[in-house]
């Protein structure tokens, strides 16, 4: 690449800036939507793994193997067109959520299991001889603990998400990867604007590392 293609490629990839952060909120409300939905749905999974009950032990090992064992990308197109011959048609956008919400509890959820896990048995029945029941031993023993043990994988989940959801781009959504396309098919210049694209995806990563390494001194200090 000579000076003057290097040039091109910087210029493009400047001009397409303002097109592309214009879509970043849309990345953003997808990962911050799939997460926050994700973390109730993982809890409930892995409290479901954790069962007596072998049924739904079954079932939702079944559901974690199933979103774990199979591309992200296609669990979107079984949702977006495969649900409509079902019956059950969704917009893009909820096709979308209801895909990174699905396949991001399936992680959030052997995360969650793994803290709960890792919380020492003792704990459980020192808490039992003092009368709590075991809904108040999860609530005030257990899970703030696990919480400090849950919380480097949990970021970790939050930013594999703002990548991921640069998939739900196949189903027309505009998001940050679909806005670089759409500016590439108008300017013919593809290296700048997926430049600019990769560019403002490591930004953000790195933005949530920052944050997930302030987070984690903050409980340690805490413990």
């Amino acid at each position: 690449m000579n000076t003057e293609q290097l040039q091109l490629v910087l210029q493009s990839a400047w001009t397409s800036l303002p097109t592309l952060l214009g879509a970043l909120p849309v990345t953003l409300g997808f990962a911050l939507a799939a997460m926050l939905l994700g973390l109730p749905l993982g809890f409930l999974v892995a409290l479901a793994r954790l069962s007596r009950l072998g049924w739904v032990r079954n079932l939702s090992s079944l559901y974690v193997s199933f979103i774990r064992g199979t591309p992200l990308l296609v669990q979107i197109f079984v949702i977006y067109y495969g649900l409509p011959s079902l019956g059950v048609t969704l917009n893009p956008i909820a096709g979308g959520v209801v895909a990174l919400t699905l396949n991001a509890a399936a992680y959030l959820s052997e995360t969650i299991r793994a803290a709960i896990l890792s919380i020492p048995r003792g704990q459980r029945e020192a808490a039992t001889s003092l009368g709590l029941n075991a809904g108040q031993t999860m609530r005030l023993i257990v899970l703030p603990q696990a919480a400090r043990v849950a919380l480097p994988s949990m970021s970790n989940t939050l930013i594999g998400l703002v990548k991921d959801t640069s998939l739900v781009s196949v189903i027309t959504v505009v998001e940050l990867l679909r806005s670089a396309q759409l500016v590439i098919a108008r300017t013919f210049e593809p290296f700048g604007p997926y430049l600019a694209a990769a560019l403002i995806y490591w930004a953000v990563s790195s933005l949530l590392e920052v944050v997930q390494r302030v987070l984690e001194r903050r409980f340690s200090r805490g413990s």
